[in-house]
C-alpha cells in the first residue's frame, strides 16, 4: 500500500511540476512518468489518463483533509483549510483553473466536492428526511458544491490575493444569508 501512495505521489509532484511549465493539454503520459522516474505502464496501474490523476491530486491533496473537520461539525475550519490547500499549490491552481471543456479542473473540483458532500450530508441526514419530497442529500450536495466551486473558482481565477480566513469568512457569509439579508445590509 504505501508503494502504491508513494507513486501516486510522485505522478502527482511529476505532473503539478509540468502544469507550471506547460498547458495540461500538451502534457503526455511520458512526461509525467519520465519526471515521476517510472515507466508508463505504471502510471496505467494507478490511473487512467491525466485527468484521473488531476482528479486524484484534488480529491488527495485538496480536499482530502476537509472531511475530519467536517465530520467534526467544524465547518469554518474545513472552509479555511480548502482555501490554504489551494494557496499551498497557488501557481498549479491557478494554470488548472484555464483548462476548459469536459475535463475541466472546475467540474473535477465540483465533482470532487459534491462527492464530499453528499458523504457528508447523507451520513448525517441517515434517519431524517428534508421536508421535501426533491429535497434529496444528492440536490443539497449540489447545490452546495456548485456554490463553493464558484466561490473557490472565482478567487482562484482572481489570482487568490484575498487570504483563506477571509475566503472561508466570505463563504460563510453567503451561505448563512438570504438574498434579503444581504441586500438589505448593503444599504
Amino acid at each position: 500500500m504505501d508503494s502504491k501512495i508513494n507513486v501516486d505521489q510522485r505522478l502527482s509532484e511529476s505532473f503539478k511540476q509540468l502544469i507550471l511549465k506547460m498547458p495540461i493539454e500538451k502534457i503526455t503520459i511520458k512526461d509525467i512518468t519520465d519526471g515521476a522516474g517510472v515507466i508508463r505502464p505504471t502510471f496505467y496501474n494507478h490511473f487512467q489518463d491525466k485527468y484521473d490523476l488531476l482528479e486524484w491530486i484534488v480529491k488527495n491533496e485538496l480536499l482530502g483533509p476537509l472531511f475530519p473537520q467536517l465530520k467534526q461539525g467544524r465547518l469554518e475550519d474545513a472552509l479555511v483549510l480548502i482555501f490554504t490547500n489551494a494557496l499551498k499549490m497557488k501557481e498549479f491552481c491557478i494554470r488548472a483553473a484555464k483548462m476548459e471543456g469536459q475535463n475541466s479542473f472546475e467540474s473535477i473540483v465540483r465533482k470532487c466536492i459534491w462527492e464530499m458532500l453528499f458523504g457528508y450530508i447523507s451520513t448525517r441526514c441517515e434517519d431524517r428526511t428534508f421536508p421535501y419530497p426533491w429535497m434529496t442529500p444528492e440536490i443539497v450536495a449540489e447545490y452546495y458544491a456548485q456554490s463553493l466551486t464558484f466561490v473557490v473558482m472565482t478567487w482562484i481565477r482572481k489570482d487568490m490575493v484575498i487570504s483563506s480566513e477571509e475566503m472561508a469568512t466570505v463563504y460563510q457569509y453567503i451561505i448563512h444569508r438570504s438574498m434579503d439579508e444581504m441586500l438589505n445590509e448593503m444599504l
